[in-house]
């Protein structure tokens, strides 16, 4: 059974730091593909950043220079550093792993950026 497990989370002022980290277990084999969402309340789910096997990453645009993704292909997590947060961070996280035969979900991370 895959299993994806979000860390990290938790309410943050604005202008400040959280490092986000999702955990692969199970019949996992060979990521090719590691990223993030967000869902917002009231919004669609949207893309925030992916990092390929290879360590090229994308970032969404509205986060790009702030955040950075980083994966570690032998302890199969990915991981999501968000610096200068600010309110419209704020949203539910979604890690997702998308293998040669399918995508796999987390169960998502609040993230919530308030004063």
């Amino acid at each position: 059974q895959v299993q994806l497990v979000e860390s990290g989370g938790g309410l943050v002022q604005p202008g400040g730091s959280l490092r986000l980290s999702c955990a692969a277990s199970g019949s996992i084999f060979s990521p090719v593909v590691m990223g993030w969402y967000r869902q917002a309340p009231g919004k669609q789910r949207e893309f925030v950043a992916t990092v390929a096997s290879g360590g090229n990453a994308n970032y969404a645009s509205s986060v790009r220079g702030r955040f950075a993704i980083s994966r570690d292909n032998i302890r199969r997590t990915v991981s999501l550093q968000m610096n200068t947060l600010g309110p419209e961070d704020t949203a539910v996280y979604y890690c997702y792993v998308v293998t040669a035969r399918n995508t796999y979900w987390g169960q998502g991370t609040q993230v919530t950026v308030s004063s």
